[in-house]
């Protein structure tokens, strides 16, 4: 299996890391992750520790937005292993997560009870979270990375010399294949696949898996018929390759790849997904069925209606930055409008509710309704339909073929419109 050191493979080489580590700490705790590297990681270990007469902990972050399918698993592994384990860490806490799916709302916070109706899932039982920590060194809003370091400073504070598993391979990526063989590193009595973690007394990370290839993980899952999260079987059957497969986080920088592979693999969490993080609705767009369509988004209680408006415009340039565009030009001219016809020299934030439907007040209330109506003619904002505006409509369904479809708009001429738009399109597939 796999790669030969003097005639030793990479499942030998590491059956003997864990033995190593075993003989050496009493206390031990894996990172699990619910992929198939730590997955592997924390089965091969069970082994180990069952012959050793051994015993470890396990540490899974839940970040909220998760598979099914990944959850499934980790309660699988949980139930799987619980013979061998201490305590199984699952930690459902409020961290402050990347989202590059906006550029004013860069980060959201997973968990966070002031956003319990929207969560992805129910949280599940028996979990570390805010209500229930003790660790006073946790504070909300605090970065995944930071948590990283300071759990294994507690961990080690707490029992003593340790040592951390970790589920990284080299061939992952060449930052990960750094982290393994810096020189600058302290080792463990010099072996290579083990780092000194900083700022700790003697807690260690150790990598048994880090010669492996994917292949070899996949491998020892069907030679010694290991558990396995089933959305890698989903990834396959939907085309991608066992070098491809990655549990993405949803609103990462590669949150494109991330969201559509939650619309392919597990729709009912995508839909969910969407609705989680503001801005992210706007991914929808590209991906949905209507362009056009209204976006279901709602304003973030620490935004005034300006900010939620360029908010909207800006996440919607993510996709569509004609569209955007056509929306800016739209509102400029309303604001300009006002001030030289009604004297207004700064737009309110907010006005008469009543004035505001009316049409005879001008609020960033209204513009950014308009937005969310996805209000293609800026009707809202007294505009009425032009011909260089059905003109941009038609250049852009060469583009967007899903530019939009009569059963997505309540507005009569746009419906109209959008039947004439597809019948054309019909004739010229």
């Amino acid at each position: 299996m796999g790669k030969i050191y003097l005639e030793k493979n990479v499942f030998d080489a590491a059956i003997e890391r864990y033995e190593i580590m075993f003989n050496n700490f009493d206390n031990i705790y894996f990172s699990f992750s619910g992929g198939k590297d730590s997955s592997v990681m924390v089965q091969l270990a069970a082994l180990v520790a069952r012959k050793m007469n051994k015993k470890f902990d396990i540490l899974y972050i839940d970040l909220e937005a998760q598979y099914e399918e990944t959850i499934r698993h980790v309660n699988e592994i949980k139930e799987n292993l619980k013979d061998v384990t201490n305590n199984f860490y699952w930690v459902c806490l409020p961290f402050s997560l990347r989202n590059a799916s906006s550029i004013i709302q860069p980060k959201w916070i997973c968990w966070d009870k002031n956003d319990e109706n929207k969560w992805v899932r129910n949280m599940p039982n028996d979990v570390i979270n805010e209500n229930n920590t003790k660790w006073d060194w946790f504070k909300k809003g605090m970065e995944f990375e930071q948590f990283i370091v300071e759990f294994a400073k507690w961990y080690n504070k707490e029992n003593g010399r340790s040592v951390a598993g970790i589920g990284i391979r080299s061939d992952e990526s060449f930052n990960r294949f750094r982290t393994i063989i810096s020189m600058k590193k302290e080792r463990f009595n010099g072996y290579g696949w083990t780092t000194k973690v900083q700022a700790t007394d003697d807690l260690y990370n150790f990598y048994p898996l880090y010669d492996w290839r994917t292949e070899d993980i996949w491998a020892v899952v069907s030679k010694l018929n290991l558990a396995y999260n089933y959305i890698y079987e989903l990834m396959y059957k939907n085309g991608l390759s066992i070098h491809e497969q990655r549990l993405c986080q949803p609103y990462g920088d590669d949150q494109r790849d991330g969201l559509d592979q939650f619309r392919y693999l597990e729709p009912d969490t995508w839909e969910k997904v969407l609705n989680r993080v503001h801005g992210v609705n706007f991914a929808n767009i590209y991906a949905r069925s209507s362009l056009l369509g209204n976006i279901k988004s709602e304003k973030p209680t620490d935004m005034n209606w300006e900010q939620y408006a360029v908010f909207m415009l800006e996440s919607l340039g993510l996709y569509a930055p004609e569209l955007r565009d056509h929306y800016y030009k739209k509102i400029k001219t309303f604001i300009a409008w006002h001030k030289e016809h009604e004297g207004v020299i700064k737009i309110p934030d907010a006005d008469d509710k009543k004035l505001e439907s009316a049409k005879k007040v001008a609020s960033w209330r209204r513009v950014a309704r308009s937005i969310e109506k996805n209000d293609f003619w800026m009707s809202r904002l007294s505009f009425g339909q032009t011909k260089s505006d059905v003109e941009r409509l038609f250049e852009l369904k060469k583009k967007y073929t899903n530019i939009i479809y009569a059963k997505d708009t309540d507005q009569k001429h746009l419906r109209e419109l959008a039947n004439k738009l597809n019948q054309d399109g019909d004739k010229n597939e």
